[in-house]
């Protein structure tokens, strides 16, 4: 029986993990929850399996009927302790996890800012889709003088996750720029590749300059995804572990005008 502090969330389908061109450690999960479930773009949920549980970002927008979640596998010498993601890749359809019956999260849009500016990596990009899909269905209630920019990392072009096609399907309808590059150029995974290379922290202060965003109290910033990029772009105090300030800061960002999610 499930706790009344737990609902559960039926698994309707499963995309990647080996199949639509999607690696193995990436899977696309949707979730039809036993409860009706509010949350705002940005924001996870939290979902288990036998007594394992873990928070995950949410890719679906707050309309869309199912729980849309894009979760990466991490490699085995970065698990500590149980783990609940390698228990989802023997999920199928029809299976059911535990679900927190509350979204929780601060990662959410500041739509006061006239430049808003993504940064992820693989998985990271997921609430930044929930936001674009949130803002195509009118949720936000606001117009942007310009398009959003939306920077997106990976060592391979596929573990973009098929996120790809969307977001520049919103380029082409004028919502976004989107600047999806690669770490590992040279590797024969990478042979089609013919857009930006290198890491989004490398990267993205010469592509801000290009694009003329200068950190001038109007222009937010969102971080997510993994340690080291969120580190070397956002980091906001000089410690042993990390002794300079992230790019953006040193770019003339100020602290409260960058969001910033960690996965792992």
């Amino acid at each position: 029986m499930v706790s009344p502090k737990r609902a559960s969330a039926k698994v309707v389908d499963i995309r990647g993990g080996g199949s639509d061109d999607f690696p193995d450690d990436l899977k696309i999960f949707f979730l039809e929850p036993s409860v009706p479930f509010p949350f705002a773009p940005g924001q996870y949920c939290t979902i288990g399996l036998e007594g394992i549980e873990r928070p995950y970002s949410i890719v679906s927008a707050p309309h869309e009927p199912y729980l849309e979640l894009f979760i990466e596998l991490i490699p085995k010498e970065f698990r500590i302790g149980k783990v609940l993601t390698p228990l989802l890749w023997q999920l199928q359809t029809g299976d059911c996890v535990t679900l927190r019956p509350k979204a929780k999260g601060t990662f959410t849009l500041a739509p006061e800012y006239d430049t808003q500016v993504f940064g992820s990596t693989v998985a990271g990009i997921a609430p930044t889709v929930s936001m674009i899909r949130a803002r195509r269905a009118g949720y936000y209630q606001r117009d942007w003088p310009r398009r959003w920019f939306i920077f997106h990392g990976a060592s391979y072009c596929d573990e973009f996750g098929g996120y790809a096609p969307e977001l520049l399907r919103y380029q082409s309808e004028g919502l976004i720029i989107y600047r999806p590059t690669v770490s590992r150029p040279a590797e024969e995974r990478n042979k089609e590749w013919r857009g930006l290379t290198g890491r989004v922290n490398n990267i993205m202060i010469d592509e801000l300059r290009h694009w003329g965003i200068m950190p001038d109290g109007k222009t937010v910033c969102y971080l997510c995804g993994n340690e080291g990029m969120i580190r070397n772009l956002g980091n906001k105090k000089i410690t042993p572990a990390y002794p300079s300030l992230g790019k953006l800061l040193l770019f003339g960002f100020d602290v409260k005008d960058i969001k910033e999610e960690m996965f792992f």
